[in-house]
């Protein structure tokens, strides 16, 4: 029953990592660029996301813009889109392994092949974390860089947003489910082989009836 809580507890993380992964790979706040202007009635953001650009003015006027060409767009950009899209489906693959392989469902058949179930799971998270880490990390990297550079002008320069950070804190949610769901299945490996089942001893000994038959055929 521990094991099973465990469980649940890691696939409540995974769940809540999943939906954190598809928002932050949807969301258009990847970096953020405010234009004050002369005066707050001509204040200006700037929203910039891996599939389009949003501007939003002071006066409540709102618009995107979708980036139809990937050649266009920068190394980082265009390797944070590959990667998150793999995040996305890898945690979609671990979520319904997990829910074969977790103690508390009945699918998955016999307790061993619901371990592997359990196991490949927990690979699928870990793999879809560090594949939501990596590009989230590298994209914070670049605007930072370019923040710090002297040479762009202020008005080009961003500040990371809020969709950087929730795929940093989802990534970090589907790791942390992986280890669990990968470390419970082990676990229960391990307890197998210290404890190997226990077979009844095979007796030798012959029943009465066949000893004495086997007898009387040598008198």
């Amino acid at each position: 029953m521990a094991t099973a809580g465990v469980q649940l507890l890691a696939f409540a993380l995974a769940l809540s990592g999943v939906s954190g992964v598809l928002a932050a790979t949807l969301l258009p706040n990847w970096k953020v660029n405010m234009d004050a202007g002369s005066n707050i009635i001509t204040t200006i953001e700037r929203l910039e996301g891996l599939w389009m650009d949003c501007t939003w003015y002071s006066t409540g006027m709102f618009s995107c813009t979708l980036k139809y060409s990937v050649l266009a767009l920068p190394s980082h950009e265009q390797a944070a889109r590959a990667t998150m899209i793999l995040a996305c489906i890898l945690s979609a693959v671990g979520i319904c392994t997990s829910t074969v392989g977790m103690e508390c469902t009945r699918l998955g058949g016999d307790p061993e092949t619901k371990r592997h179930a359990c196991f490949a799971g927990g690979v699928c998270f870990l793999s879809a974390g560090t594949s939501g880490l990596i590009p989230t990390v590298w994209y914070t990297k670049e605007i930072i860089a370019n923040f710090l550079d002297l040479t762009v002008p202020q008005s080009n320069k961003h500040e990371p947003g809020g969709a950087v950070y929730l795929g940093i804190i989802s990534a970090v949610l589907l790791v942390i489910s992986g280890t669990i769901f990968c470390t419970s299945c082990l676990k229960k490996n391990s307890g197998a082989l210290l404890h190997p089942c226990k077979h009844p001893p095979v007796s030798t000994a012959q029943p009465e009836d066949s000893l004495a038959y086997s007898l009387k055929d040598y008198v």
